[in-house]
């Protein structure tokens, strides 16, 4: 599944909404999932993972029977319950031991490398997607359609890798893990994505925190000294990533067209959920309501071209905050059941970290699984699902559900080397 998003994607399916390889392989990993379920013949979750795991399907199912047809109803139901349920469960059912969760943690690192490259390739020859009139926006092969794209997937490997590094016992396992976690800032910072920075520093500063003060404040020393070679040093990008930094200071003050155009949805999404406070507006509604609750501030859409794409007028069809999109399509019902159930397994990953219970073979699962989950919950108050990268996040929340949530004896299993 991971492997496949490596793979260039046709124009103009990222970001469509609809279905592509990804979720179809995602589809054989539950297949598989039943099927490995079956031949041990035993139940394969614990009562509190059925319960945590199995929560959103409440919010879901209310707010499918209010959508505005059986079709969109269908639609939506089966991509929530593949990104938040199916595979996330198929995940803590497949993953055996440590040695499993550390591959998968890896063809993160691996996936983030791929298209950070590409991502780099891109600016230096200005065949990226366009920012403010040049085609320098690192999108990996994802296309400008889904600029988000390549930034999640190079958070989620720096993420991982940072784990990696900070909870390996031997050097021989650290170095390459923290010299993966340096080279992909670059990437991520060419991606010119605000929501992805600040996900990202928040994650991995909570990572360093949890590995220890000492550790942090060397780690922090040495990222700064890198961000200064490649910014002050070689002028990666200064004057344009100075100024994308600093319009992170200034959404309240003197917004850009993004910001206002995000206001502008996030309140039509409070307005509509203020109308359904229990249930919210269905399924896939905010679409079809977004024009009757919005101001006249909401532009038409976003433009978007480069990276092999032509010029397409991008429509504002979510409200870029998975929190408020859930909040008017599924009301507090939908977002107690989903958010209720990320904040159940952070704070179960957390107890399991804090309890010492990978002190032997090293915490390393513990602080990829908390990193992960938390880079996702910071960076849900900017962006929501959508696009090839999406079923990624259904792969997070499994890990971190079987870091939480598996048997001592499976964390135990792969102790030795």
């Amino acid at each position: 599944m991971v492997a496949v998003l490596g793979l260039p994607l046709t124009p103009g399916s990222a970001g469509s909404g609809g279905g592509n390889l990804a979720d179809a392989v995602s589809g054989l990993v539950v297949a598989v999932c039943v099927a490995v379920t079956l031949r041990r013949a035993e139940r394969p979750l614990t009562r509190t993972a059925a319960i945590i795991l199995g929560m959103p399907v409440v919010g879901i199912a209310i707010a499918a029977a209010g959508a505005g047809s059986p079709s969109t109803a269908l639609v939506g139901m089966v991509r929530y319950c593949q990104i938040f349920v199916l595979v996330p469960v198929s995940v803590l059912v497949l993953v055996r031991d440590r040695r499993d969760f550390r591959l998968l943690a890896w063809s993160f690192v691996g996936l983030a490398l791929w298209q950070g490259g590409i991502g780099i390739h891109q600016y230096l020859t200005g065949t990226g997607a366009s920012y403010m009139g040049e085609d320098i926006r690192a999108v990996g092969t994802f296309g400008p359609t889904d600029v988000m794209g390549m930034a999640t997937v190079v958070s989620y490997g720096l993420v991982a890798a940072l784990g990696l590094a900070l909870g390996a016992r031997t050097a021989a396992r650290r170095t390459p893990a923290l010299l993966c976690a340096l080279a992909l800032l670059l990437p991520l910072a060419l991606s010119f994505s605000r929501g992805a920075w600040i996900a990202t520093v928040v994650a991995c500063g909570t990572q360093v925190l949890l590995a220890g003060v000492r550790r942090a404040v060397r780690l922090f020393a040495v990222t700064a000294a890198v961000a200064v070679v490649l910014v002050g040093g070689f002028g990666v990008g200064t004057q344009l990533l100075q100024e994308r930094m600093s319009s992170i200071t200034q959404v309240a003050d003197a917004p850009d067209q993004s910001v206002t155009d995000r206001y502008t949805m996030w309140a039509a999404a409070v307005d509509m959920w203020s109308e359904h406070p229990s249930t919210g507006v269905g399924l896939k509604g905010f679409v079809a309501q977004r024009d009757s609750h919005a101001s006249l501030a909401l532009s038409s859409g976003s433009d978007t071209e480069g990276a092999g794409a032509a010029f397409k007028r991008q429509p504002l069809l979510s409200p870029h905050n998975m929190y408020l999109l859930i909040l008017s399509e599924q009301g507090l019902i939908g977002l107690v059941a989903l958010a209720g159930g990320w904040v159940a397994l952070l704070l179960l990953a957390l107890r399991r970290l804090g309890r010492g219970a990978s002190t032997r073979p090293g915490p390393d699962c513990g602080l990829v699984a908390c990193g992960l989950l938390g880079w996702q919950l910071v960076d849900f108050v900017y962006a929501d699902i959508g696009g090839p990268s999406t079923v990624l996040t259904a792969l997070v929340i499994g890990l971190v559900a079987w870091w939480g949530l598996a048997p001592q004896a499976s964390l135990k299993e792969a102790a030795t080397p």
